[in-house]
């Protein structure tokens, strides 16, 4: 019997009728049934899928291996089983509730073979609203794990050598529901002598079902954190301390601890809550370097601190009032920011203020702060002012900040407010009029400026500019559906009119028009008669 190129394994638990296409793109692939081998195990499922198996293994029998078993609890037991089957010079492991493109496996075999890959990572995207990280796939090209956004895509989705699975006992640990996949792919990473990248063909759509059924959907908060401290216990003793490591645990501390500390952990009983904070806070003690700490944004990095503390109270109100209110205002004190979450120069907490420290670009978090309390005209003998009240996510140190009217278009974005960091050498309007500054109700600072207004054709958006640790950012002031003052007329010799209103992304914009044409000179209006005279 002919060695085949690719055996895909099927791990299969109740996923009708997702996993009829499943299996119609496994005997449609363009590599050939006379090149593959289907090793599908049945783990114990209660709808139709195990006769759908048995329907394909008599209607394609040199292609099928079916196998009937009694439920695990995951896919790892069933993957281990038909590694066991599996004739293969590469394995392939796909969800059978998910599908391949039609060259998938053809493209993915000749790619491991012209390049002596060990691993092929096939363009992989989300269907039905299922999420897939995209940043690996930006071209055809051999990565590592500490190079590139592989660490992001640690799914077994992929093509492995047989010979480098065999030769290291590779296989998916089976207590763990979630997440077994990692510790393969990630030792495979490790051991491979080449890992290579296909970009440019779309080889496999990743399907999130209608019920959200996916096991990944349904593990609980103790569940997940057992399933990443196996993963990550794993990883340390296969990749030393250092920058390698640190590039897998970002994808780590990132996604699995993060999602772990979200709106839904203030809703958990107390215990679990302390549960989840003591073995969140230990794998931040083993693992989260200085490195990890720096690069990590401070509101992931205020959690880490919080659950390393073990201050369970602090965490829980720092997340259910950022949801509920949005980020705290940073603490402005030179050319230092800090977000005032809870705990923060709390001598009871332990927390260093460092961690409250903002290293990063926080636009987003200043947009969404900047908002408009009211806006107003107001005029004193010819001169006319526009007079704006604002809130800003900022406090302490308020010198550096300018309220204009300014042109240009900012940012744009469908479902955040948008801002701008600017250059070192980015010009700055000038403070005309007066600025005020006081606390603001709900925290923050209430801003109110007085600019003056020329008159002028223009259509300007009015923009606070403040400095946030150093750095200069240039922020919209969102109307919120605040009311406009009523358009006015100024001026007796050169009349003008003067109106607010929000623009399309519903930023305030300041628009002032003459009211009349000036005259045309005595020059113009020969000009246009020898034009006329001409045209006769």
């Amino acid at each position: 019997m002919t060695t085949p190129d690719v055996t895909v394994v099927v791990a299969v638990y109740n996923t009708m009728p997702y996993l009829t296409e499943c299996l119609n793109s496994l005997v449609g692939q363009s590599i050939g049934r006379e090149r593959l081998q289907v090793v599908a195990v049945d783990d114990g499922s209660t709808d139709d899928s195990g006769e759908e198996l048995d329907r394909f293994a008599q209607q394609y029998p040199d292609v099928f291996t079916v196998v009937h078993q009694p439920n695990s609890g995951g896919p790892a037991a069933p993957s281990n089983r038909a590694l066991e089957l599996a004739t293969g010079r590469y394995v392939y492991f796909i969800g059978s509730d998910d599908h391949l493109g039609e060259e998938a496996l053809e493209r993915m075999v000749a790619c491991a073979d012209a390049n002596e890959s060990d691993v092929v990572v096939g363009k992989m995207v989300g269907t039905n609203g299922r999420y897939v990280h995209q940043k690996l796939y930006t071209g055809n090209r051999d990565v590592t794990l500490d190079d590139s956004a592989l660490p992001f895509t640690l799914a077994n989705t992929k093509l492995f050598r047989r010979e480098l699975v065999e030769k290291h006992g590779l296989r998916f640990p089976e207590d763990m529901p979630v997440g077994s996949d990692q510790p393969f792919t990630i030792e495979a990473c490790v051991r491979a002598r080449k890992i290579s990248v296909i970009s440019d063909y779309t080889c496999y759509y990743a399907v999130k079902r209608g019920d959200a059924s996916n096991i990944t959907y349904r593990a609980d908060h103790l569940a997940r954190l057992r399933c990443v401290q196996r993963i990550m216990e794993h990883t340390a003793a296969l990749i030393p301390a250092g920058p390698q490591r640190d590039a897998v645990f970002k994808r780590h501390f990132d996604w699995e601890l993060t999602k772990l500390l979200q709106e839904d952990f203030a809703a958990l009983d107390a215990g679990t809550r302390r549960q989840v904070c003591e073995g969140v806070g230990a794998l931040v003690d083993a693992y989260f370097t200085d490195g990890l700490r720096d690069g990590t944004g401070v509101k992931r990095r205020v959690r880490f601190g919080l659950a390393r503390c073990g201050a369970v109270d602090e965490l829980t109100r720092a997340i259910a009032d950022e949801s509920e209110h949005g980020a705290p205002p940073f603490l402005l004190e030179g050319e230092r920011a800090f977000a005032l979450y809870p705990g923060f120069r709390d001598p009871a907490v332990g927390l260093d203020e460092h961690w409250y420290e903002a290293r990063e670009t926080v636009t987003g978090r200043l947009a969404a702060g900047t908002k408009l309390e009211s806006a107003a005209f107001e005029q004193d003998g010819d001169q006319l002012s526009c007079v704006v009240k604002l809130s800003a996510a900022v406090v302490g140190d308020m010198s550096s900040a300018v309220v204009a009217l300014a042109q240009g278009a900012m940012p744009q974005s469908a479902d955040k407010p948008g801002a701008r960091k600017l250059g070192k050498d980015a010009v700055r309007p000038q403070r005309a009029g007066t600025l005020t500054a006081e606390p603001a109700p709900g925290g923050g600072t209430l801003l109110t400026a007085r600019i003056p207004l020329a008159p002028t054709r223009s259509k300007r958006g009015v923009r606070l500019y403040v400095d946030v640790a150093g750095s200069g950012y240039e922020i919209p002031v969102r109307t919120e559906g605040r009311p406009m003052p009523l358009a006015r007329r100024w001026g007796s010799i050169d009349p003008h009119r003067v109106a607010a209103s929000p623009n399309t992304k519903g930023r305030l914009v300041i628009t002032t028009a003459p009211l009349r044409e000036p005259k045309p000179s005595v020059g113009a209006r020969l000009r246009r008669t020898l034009s006329r005279s001409k045209r006769k």
